[in-house]
């Protein structure tokens, strides 16, 4: 019996109306820019590079909803409740149905804090223009993707980095067994890098979105420059060679950061960038042509007996499918807010009292519950899935997701639609680590969080 004819290889792809608008968000030096506990610094002293807000919209050619992506230079939203009052504003003055809305943030910590004011602290009145001027903006650049869209195709390949190292550390400096936050060269990490290409029509390159996970963390304490870390320099050498808006969509990053990082050299930032930038230029350049897919053709007599591929066209997927998800996840038994507020006026440490700031305003946003319902988002774009929620969890969940589902394209994201809390694995809470005692949640719930997520996209794949 002669042998199966081979599967034919073409990318995950969506073909339907896209739009792309991008916005400057930079704000003035002197705006309260304080991220840091170790930070001996309040405000911004100058621009490294310019923070950018970016909108991808996608329809189908048929009509119906319209999907926006939000790709924001923007760290993490100090409370919940910040962030809720934000998106409820922008949803309303656009008419959008927030299911339909994905706001990533690409977690740069050298950016102004999404915080609510404090006028007792240095920079809080720049703080609040620029926050005003950031709502408006946003509105903007969604307004305008949705009112240029263009028939386009979107397609993924799959590619590698290695920027991103494990930065779990056993500290070589205690007796105990703690974990610190820095380059751990015994741990692999995850260098997977997913490449998104937007083309029109007529097949020229619009647009490219690039999924890594990576903390931007290069830059630290002693920086006082406003900066989208290395994000920024990856926009700029991409944009450069093609011509093209490129988008960053960050991965399951929750224990992966550059090599060397919590420095103040922006060069090094800006050399990071340029790691990833090339990289997805090399994953780029990889990838088929538009709609076409590599088919086995026949063999030719050679020295050796030669398989031959050809190029055939194909029609990409038309399917845009939103899909909304929750899972419960259980609560540790934190002080409450009242207490962890008195714990932090009487602290002396600025890096300690920080710690006690972020903790107070997570048990106010969860109050005396002892579980939260977590939202996950899963957007079927073609043959490709894009999954994320607002935590930070391990590689791990990303690694799974893409085992479990190899056929398709999966988009894993952090800090999509509001930032809460680590999701490590629950061996970790076993150890003293940053992650484990800063998330709110207890042991297990980045395994049910991955155990949603697998249902979310067989779901979204299966209606």
């Amino acid at each position: 019996m002669p042998n199966h004819r081979p599967a034919s290889f073409r990318h995950a792809s969506f073909h339907g109306q896209i739009g792309l608008a991008r916005v400057d968000i930079t704000p003035e030096t002197g705006i309260y820019c304080r991220n840091w506990g170790a930070a001996m610094h309040d405000v911004a002293e100058s621009i490294h590079r310019s923070l950018t807000l970016t909108a991808l919209t996608l329809t189908t050619s048929q009509g119906g909803p319209t999907l926006v992506f939000v790709d924001a230079d923007l760290g993490w939203w100090k409370t919940p409740q910040t962030y809720q009052r934000f998106i409820d504003r922008l949803c309303e003055t656009l008419q959008l149905d927030p299911r339909h809305l994905i706001f990533a943030l690409s977690h740069t910590h050298s950016g102004p804090p999404l915080m609510e004011v404090d006028d007792t602290l240095p920079g809080s009145e720049p703080l609040r223009d620029w926050q005003e001027k950031l709502f408006q903006k946003t509105v903007q650049a969604i307004r305008e993707s949705i009112a240029h869209p263009f028939d386009g195709t979107l397609d993924w390949h799959t590619g590698r980095c290695g920027l991103a190292t494990n930065r779990d550390l056993p500290d070589p400096d205690s007796e105990q067994p703690r974990v610190v936050c820095g380059f751990n060269p015994d741990t692999k990490a995850d260098d997977t890098l997913l490449v998104g290409r937007v083309t029109d029509r007529a097949g020229k390159l619009r647009a490219t979105l690039t999924n890594y996970a990576c903390h931007p963390t290069t830059l630290a304490w002693d920086n006082r420059a406003i900066s989208p870390d290395y994000v920024g320099a990856m926009r700029e050498t991409i944009e450069q060679a093609t011509g093209a808006l490129s988008l960053f969509m960050l991965g399951a990053c929750g224990e992966l950061a550059p090599r060397t990082q919590y420095v103040s050299d922006l060069n090094i930032a800006d050399d990071h960038g340029r790691v990833l930038a090339h990289a997805s230029l090399a994953t780029l350049y990889d990838m088929e042509p538009p709609a076409t897919k590599l088919s086995y053709a026949h063999t030719v007599e050679s020295g050796a007996t030669l398989a031959t591929w050809q190029r055939d066209p194909y029609a990409p997927s038309t399917i845009l499918r939103p899909l909304h998800a929750t899972v419960e996840l259980p609560i540790k038994n934190w002080p409450s807010a009242d207490i962890l507020e008195t714990q932090r006026l009487a602290c002396q440490d600025r890096a300690i009292a920080e710690r006690l700031l972020r903790k107070r305003d997570i048990r106010r946003f969860l109050g005396d519950a002892n579980t939260y319902e977590l939202q996950i988002s899963a957007w079927r774009i073609g043959d490709a899935v894009l999954v994320g929620c607002c935590c930070e969890p391990y590689s791990t969940l990303q690694t799974e997701l893409r085992r479990q589902f190899k056929n398709q394209s999966v988009v894993c994201m952090n800090l999509i639609n509001g930032s809460l809390g680590y999701l490590p694995p629950a061996e970790r809470y076993d150890s003293d680590i940053y992650p484990v005692w800063q998330t709110p949640f207890e042991r297990g719930s980045l395994e049910k969080t991955l155990q949603a997520m697998t249902k979310a996209i067989n779901d979204v794949f299966s209606e």
